[in-house]
């Protein structure tokens, strides 16, 4: 199917969507087909092998204890978190998986350790390559798949890579207003007549009615205020190792302060970047502990456009006489932009940190989250462009080199000063007339290249950059 809103912006969980969502997700879709196949009674043996950045990051990303998850037959977009370490606790204590699922599944005995790491071993698809391998008693192999995780808790099958590309070219034929180039979609915006995020809703509307993308939409933000909030109540330190403090609640506890005397629902303007670092670190640092995110567009980079539509509803101009009707349309629409711009770096680079660094995911989300405030802000077509254009520039050659494998430092960081980057991009976008020397395809053109030039170190393997100067300890 043709890359939309909703696929951009998935409801999962931490730490990561390419090495925690996406192994899940593959990990669920090998238990389902060990049901349907009528095998799953004949298993009595179960092997999954990792490769590339999965094996070498997977024990920080929560990849294998995912993975256990998955092949009991959960998906990340339904589970939630208190489900997760009710499993997890089950079948550390006994040594038990259920796979494909408890009372109808095959229990075995297998856990983490169980699993074949290969770090050096890069299959020819993605860094991010998984097999799953089921046996019988005499040996024989009854089921075997290999999946890759390609980024935003996207996954794709081996073999299958044609037809999934042939599947969403014939996908995006069935859609009103196709595009996949921002000159495309330009141009689709002067034909029409309809702004960028409005060219989205056309083609959403292809598969769902009004509706249900407003409800959807509303929900998923639902969700990022959720997360927020649960985040704030959580103290101490970051699970992992690190010994990273949790510094929303505190931040949150000051802010507060700060407008005792004023109403609750009060943001002082002076503030607002300090209440859009708040957001980004809060969704961050829950991300960082496997509760429950919304992928925009990976969960690495959850914080960005959680943050930039919090100023977007408390900051821009206007919004202190808005009502909730004015407040749940500016949800629609940020998200509604954001995902067109996710759209083109989906289809055309990567959204993968495995694949082409942190670019592909923080400056991925930075650019995304411009465009949607560059378009509740009353920007242009070609204002909005320019703005994902400015931010995405000025992220290019971001590495993805987290200490010790954990999406903490400097992932967490980053998110609040990418948000930052996106609003000023919006703003400096606004001040001009959407005229620019470089264009928005130009530079995710440069992203793609500069992902593949750079070296593997810097592509989430914690073989190079902070992962391997900091002292974890």
């Amino acid at each position: 199917m043709a890359v939309g809103v909703f696929d951009l912006f998935s409801i999962g969980i931490g730490p990561s969507s390419s090495h925690t969502v996406g192994p899940m997700r593959a990990a669920a879709v090998f238990a389902g087909e060990l049901k349907s196949s009528g095998v799953l009674d004949r298993v009595t043996a179960l092997r999954v092998d990792l490769y590339g950045s999965l094996a070498a990051t997977g024990h920080g990303h929560g990849t294998m204890t995912a993975i256990l998850l998955g092949l009991e037959g959960f998906h990340p977009e339904l589970i939630l978190p208190e489900e997760v370490e009710e499993r997890l606790a089950t079948i550390a204590e006994t040594g038990i998986l259920q796979l494909a699922g408890e009372g109808t599944g095959v229990p075995l005995p297998y856990g983490v350790k169980d699993m074949v790491l290969r770090p050096l071993t890069i299959l020819p698809r993605h860094t991010n390559g998984m097999t799953f391998t089921v046996s019988g008693a005499d040996g024989e192999v009854l089921h075997s798949a290999t999946f890759f995780s390609v980024g935003g808790g996207f996954i794709v099958r081996e073999g299958e890579e044609d037809a999934a590309l042939k599947e969403l070219d014939e996908s995006k034929k069935e859609l009103p207003l196709p595009f996949r180039t921002a000159a495309e979609l330009l141009g689709r915006c002067q034909s029409k007549g309809l702004s960028i995020g409005e060219i989205m809703f056309v083609n959403e509307r292809a598969s769902r009615t009004e509706a249900q993308i407003r409800e959807g939409l509303l929900h998923i933000y639902s969700v990022m205020e959720a997360c927020v909030e649960v985040s704030l109540k959580r103290e101490g330190l970051l699970p992992g190792g690190l010994k990273v403090r949790r510094r929303a609640p505190d931040w949150h506890e000051r802010l507060m302060k700060e407008t005792l005397d004023q109403d609750p629902d009060f943001r002082d303007p002076k503030y607002w970047q300090e209440w859009v670092n708040l957001i980004a670190l809060a969704v961050n640092e829950e991300n960082a502990s496997g509760g429950r995110v919304v992928t925009a567009p990976t969960n690495g980079a959850a914080g960005i456009i959680p943050a930039v539509l919090y100023y977007a509803l408390h900051f821009a101009p206007g919004m202190d006489k808005a009502t909730q009707a004015d407040r749940d349309d500016v949800v629609v629409k940020f998200l509604l932009t954001a995902a067109a711009i996710g759209v083109l770096y989906k289809e055309q680079a990567s959204i993968s940190g495995a694949e082409v660094g942190c670019q592909g995911e923080v400056g991925s989300a930075s650019s995304m989250a411009a465009a949607g405030l560059a378009e509740v802000m009353g920007g242009t077509p070609q204002q909005v462009e320019n703005a994902a254009e400015i931010a995405m520039e000025h992220n290019l050659g971001l590495t993805c080199d987290p200490i010790g494998g954990l999406v903490q430092i400097p992932c967490i960081e980053r998110n609040a000063i990418a948000a930052a980057k996106a609003i000023n991009a919006a703003k400096m976008a606004l001040w001009g007339d959407g005229t620019h020397r470089v264009s928005l395809d130009e530079v995710i053109v440069t992203m793609r290249e500069t992902g593949k030039d750079m070296s593997s170190k810097y592509k989430e393997t914690a073989m190079g950059g902070l992962a391997v100067n900091v002292v974890e300890c």
